[in-house]
């Protein structure tokens, strides 16, 4: 019964094969293709290539191609002597008025800061020794050989 049944199989495969081979305008991808096209002609974008990128291997790429020899550097002239400037005449400077001698803070009083509007600095205030993080009350230890009861359900 197998070997009937394989054989109807191979002979059914072999049947469509043919058929299909004889079928000229069978094209798979454009059977399961639901799209349809978009109208218009389609043209080269770039015809002659894009701009700017030449076309082929370059030059230093190809096998042999040896550099053009550098041209020779242009013959130096003699520098001409230039007419000396004129120097130019220093500009009378605004007069600076004299400077004042700063008063003398009193003892105990705090310096000045930076600024002349700056408050005052503040006096460093003794801060509190840092406890545990986060202030949580110290658990109780598990009695021995239970395990403890997980988070958000309660103890029986």
């Amino acid at each position: 019964m197998r070997s009937f049944r394989r054989t109807l199989v191979t002979a059914a495969l072999l049947a469509l094969a043919i058929g299909l081979a004889g079928c000229e305008s069978f094209d798979p991808p454009d059977f399961f293709n639901r799209k349809k096209p978009l109208v218009g002609d389609r043209r080269a974008v770039f015809p002659e290539g894009v701009p700017g990128v030449p076309q082929g291997v370059p030059p230093e790429l190809v096998k042999g191609y040896q550099p053009p020899p550098e041209p020779p550097p242009p013959p130096v002239e003699e520098a001409k002597p230039a007419k000396p400037k004129p120097k130019p005449r220093p500009v009378a400077a605004a007069p600076k008025p004299p400077k004042v001698a700063a008063p003398k803070p009193a003892k105990g009083a705090p310096a000045p800061g930076p600024w002349p509007n700056s408050p005052p600095p503040r006096p460093a205030a003794a801060q509190p020794a840092p406890g545990p993080w986060p202030s949580a009350p110290p658990a109780a230890p598990a009695p021995a050989g239970q395990w403890p009861t997980p988070p958000g359900q309660a103890q029986r």
